[in-house]
């Protein structure tokens, strides 16, 4: 019985190190895979390249509003209701764009004397927004003020969103292409050679939002054909590309 457990002893402990042999060749061969070496070898040079583009504006976008003062709550916001109906029924009849509510208040106006609050009244206001063509802007002012409203809380002008789309595209060839030209600039001075691209980072392509210019201002009266004028500008597009790139 001794000689048979030593024999089957001997048999197992030839297995394991037979297996612990493998394990240790395997691990080695995988140390010297020439694929794992050439990545740990892999040198990279990231640079983020920037585009931007200038298109016109066509479009403007308005914020105005209708403010009505009386001395009784009921009243004012009847009166506010009216007159932001015909407000709003005119700029549907020109079929403007993104027509849309952007307030509705209703707040007391008080007086103060000899350190003492009097209720005198309340204010209403009902402020809307929309966009419409450049060209028309002035004229549809003009008749918004004849319809009733009574404040021009800001404009602001943008492209249309044909416009801006291939403008981001633009932006971000250029984009691309300033960073391949910066990677070219630095590998060049080391007298060394620009490889494959191994990744690609979009930062994004953006069209600032517009931002409204307050206190337009009033319409005034003038020659009965005369419109306001509202003059446009331009737009910039911006965009930025990061890459990573061997050499």
């Amino acid at each position: 019985m001794n000689r048979i457990s030593k024999s089957t002893y001997k048999v197992k402990s030839g297995s394991l190190l037979t297996a612990l042999c493998l394990t240790l060749s395997l691990l080695s061969l995988t140390g010297l895979d020439p694929v794992m070496a050439q990545e740990q070898r892999l040198r990279t040079l990231t640079v983020t390249g920037r585009g931007m583009e200038t298109i016109p504006t066509t479009l403007t976008m308005v914020r105005l509003g209708v403010e009505v003062q009386g001395k009784t709550a009921t009243e004012v916001q009847e009166e506010a209701a009216k007159r932001s109906t015909a407000v709003v029924s005119l700029l549907r009849s020109r079929n403007v764009q993104k027509l849309e509510t952007t307030g509705i208040t209703l707040n007391p106006m008080y007086s103060y004397e000899n350190n003492q609050q009097k209720l005198i009244g309340y204010v209403a206001t009902n402020t809307v927004s929309f966009r419409i063509n450049t060209q028309s802007a002035g004229t549809l002012l003009d008749d918004a003020v004849k319809a009733g409203a009574t404040r021009i809380e800001g404009v602001s002008f943008i492209a249309d969103d044909n416009a801006i789309a291939e403008a981001q595209q633009q932006a971000l060839r250029e984009a691309t292409q300033d960073a391949q030209k910066q990677a070219d600039a630095v590998l060049g001075a080391l007298n060394l050679k620009r490889g494959d691209v191994v990744s690609i980072q979009v930062n994004g392509a953006i069209a600032p939002q517009p931002t409204f210019t307050p206190n337009f201002g009033a319409i005034r009266g003038g020659a009965k054909d005369a419109a306001t004028p509202v003059v446009g500008g331009e737009q910039q597009v911006e965009a930025s590309v990061t890459l990573q790139i061997s050499y």
